[in-house]
């Protein structure tokens, strides 16, 4: 069983390269102007990773543009958290400071145990399989929780 898709999604991992982006990148292929997603990381210190952006561009989502960001910065942008209604944490790492900033507002954080690719896979193809694996697990999460999409 699906539920209603929120109003607006943070996604949250360790760098804000890979596994945010990309499920940031999804979902609005997914959902389109449905609902407002932005994607940050517990730190910003990585560009967005090139096997992200290839295994997403096989499925039409365009990473190339994304600026990374933590969560400092969003406050800085003028996004805040507390405007979000679910923040999506996708790494340990950032559910703990997912749930460290919002202790005190009303907003759901959820995990998604979504696996880091990063350092897997010694040849190009092996790591392009991790990625893969990784954005197709990001895909399964967003049909079991929001059902259809169109694509």
């Amino acid at each position: 069983m699906t539920r209603p898709l929120p109003q607006s999604v943070l996604f949250c991992c360790d760098h804000n390269a890979v596994r945010s982006p990309m499920a940031e990148g999804i979902m609005k292929k997914f959902f389109g102007l449905q609902t407002y997603v932005q994607s940050v990381g517990v730190r910003n210190d990585l560009e967005i990773d090139g096997f992200a952006i290839s295994v997403c561009q096989e499925i039409g989502v365009e990473l190339d543009r994304h600026r990374s960001r933590s969560f400092d910065e969003l406050e800085l942008m003028g996004e805040a958290l507390s405007s979000f209604d679910l923040v999506v944490a996708l790494s340990p790492a950032s559910q703990h400071r997912a749930l460290e900033l919002t202790r005190f507002f009303h907003l759901t954080v959820e995990y998604w145990p979504i696996m880091d690719p990063t350092g897997q896979g010694e040849t190009r193809a092996a790591k392009l399989a991790a990625y893969r694996q990784t954005r197709d697990q990001i895909v399964s999460q967003l049909k079991a929780d929001w059902g259809a999409v169109r694509a």
